[in-house]
């Protein structure tokens, strides 16, 4: 269902009122932005009261009781007049805490030490966010490949037939992509830093001062304020910002990641014009305004689409990173402010759909074995040669006799528009009808391939689903449009 609209004249972002899920916009919001901030100002005051500082428990109090009051009319208006974001928000919490506590707000600190420090959580729980959206692709298309692990299918190389696979196979690549991208985000969670409190340009020296010089107090402090928010891995440098080499970090694994959903989704719209699997479709469904009888591939369709956005952003923090004038430069942040949440509620996007989509997916086997069949011959040529070489003839005048009836057959596809009638012609060669009835069971040309499923799922993916076990339950799609 959409959500309610802003007025038609005034524009808004699709992926807010139209892709994105409610609690990925919920952790990039305003609200979640500034209480980050009121956090992050707690943890200070706390630690630095901690560490005999004078700032009083009921200062810290006074804080916390006022946390949830924000007047974001009230923050606007003093924005206007300060023209600067964090100060506003500085002034107006002391309003609401009162003159006590105002006192000590934002005490030793400078503006990144909450801008850059709330961002990193919004990160860190946006990519956990999406380990939860992963976690049910994942498990549903485990399930889809167990489900179809035998379903003898066409192999494509160059988009043209190959060899036989399994369905359940076909889907073990598309899970394997999405399963070491759910390793990459879990292992960028675990070494993401935390910028800490670490002074106007990284030296620490407004905290060293409010700590009478006490180099071991004000390491103490960096890791309390850390600790209250979660993070046990502190940046080792910085200057007034962590380092923007930490985006590149996260906004390539979101590229990484929709760069996987994007080449399954573009499986789905071939195998969907092979008729051969379907995503879901709704009954009453349109797929097209014009052509009643179309079902279009229309999520699989924008799960494509949103991840070359997601691709087009990979760039953006590579050269705010290499452009961060020595210890730091402003023009970072409108960069920033439009690329890491737009990836993050992109990518969000296409998970919601993949999600919807491995819930559903549709396969019909008749026609994958119609697909089969009109090839199968062709694949089968080698085993019966060789069987009637077994059987004492000459290889080279068999083979004469295989590659006459398929070029024969071929020729006739191609002329006619008819049926692949090479079996048949085997089948009237009596030098080759002996071999050929043994040489037509397609599980023959299937390989290992549902072993491999098998094999798959016990070693690699259901370990790895077991690892983040917690994780099940937690998400169901909900697609809007």
């Amino acid at each position: 269902m959409l959500r309610a609209m802003s007025p038609a004249s005034s524009y808004t972002s699709p992926l807010a009122n139209r892709y994105a899920t409610a609690a990925m916009l919920d952790n990039f919001s305003d609200r979640r932005r500034a209480l980050l901030w009121r956090d992050l100002w707690i943890a200070l005051a706390r630690a630095e009261q901690e560490l005999g500082v004078e700032v009083t428990p009921q200062q810290v109090a006074a804080l916390v009781a006022a946390r949830d009051s924000i007047d974001f009319a009230r923050v606007a208006e003093i924005e206007a007049e300060l023209r600067h974001d964090v100060m506003a928000h500085v002034r107006h919490f002391g309003e609401v805490a009162g003159q006590d506590a105002e006192k000590i707000i934002h005490l030793g600190a400078t503006s990144c030490f909450v801008t850059d420090n709330a961002e990193l959580v919004m990160i860190r729980d946006g990519l956990e966010l999406l380990m939860d959206r992963l976690h049910t692709v994942l498990t549903q298309l485990v399930g889809f490949a167990k489900t179809h692990r035998a379903l003898a299918t066409l192999s494509y190389t160059h988009y043209q037939p190959a060899q036989l696979t399994t369905v359940g196979k076909r889907a073990c690549l598309w899970a394997q992509d999405l399963a070491l991208d759910l390793e990459s985000l879990s292992a960028l969670v675990q070494r993401l830093p935390f910028r800490g409190a670490k002074g106007t340009t990284g030296t620490q020296a407004s905290y060293l001062a409010l700590l009478d010089g006490d180099h071991d107090k004000v390491r103490a402090l960096d890791r309390k304020v850390a600790a209250s928010m979660g993070f046990s891995t502190l940046a080792a440098a910085t200057g007034q910002t962590y380092t923007r080499k930490v985006d590149t970090w996260v906004v390539s694994a979101l590229a990484d990641l929709s760069s996987s959903a994007a080449k399954m989704a573009s499986d789905l719209r071939l195998l969907a014009h092979e008729r051969e699997v379907d995503e879901p479709f709704g009954s009453k469904q349109i797929g097209s305004s014009a052509m009643a009888y179309k079902r279009n591939p229309m999520r699989s369709e924008r799960v494509c689409s949103l991840a070359r956005f997601v691709a087009s952003l990979a760039s953006s923090p590579l050269q705010t990173h290499a452009n961060q004038w020595l210890e730091r430069t402003l023009d970072d942040s409108a960069n920033r402010r439009l690329v890491i949440t737009e990836a993050f509620l992109a990518t969000d996007a296409i998970l919601n759909l993949l999600a919807d989509v491995t819930a559903g997916m549709v396969v019909h086997p008749a026609v994958v074995a119609a697909h089969v069949r009109a090839e199968l011959p062709f694949m089968a040529t080698e085993n019966v040669l060789m069987a009637g070489v077994r059987a004492g003839g000459s290889r080279q005048a068999l083979h004469e006799k295989v590659r006459d009836h398929a070029m024969a057959a071929s020729e006739r596809i191609k002329a006619e528009g008819a049926e692949n009638d090479l079996l048949a012609r085997m089948q009237a060669d009596p030098a080759l009808s002996p071999f050929v009835a043994d040489a037509m069971d397609p599980d023959a040309y299937v390989g290992r391939a549902p072993q491999q499923v098998d094999e798959l799922i016990a070693e690699f993916f259901q370990p790895l689903l077991d690892t983040h076990r917690h994780r099940a339950g937690r998400f169901v799609p909900r697609v809007r449009v």
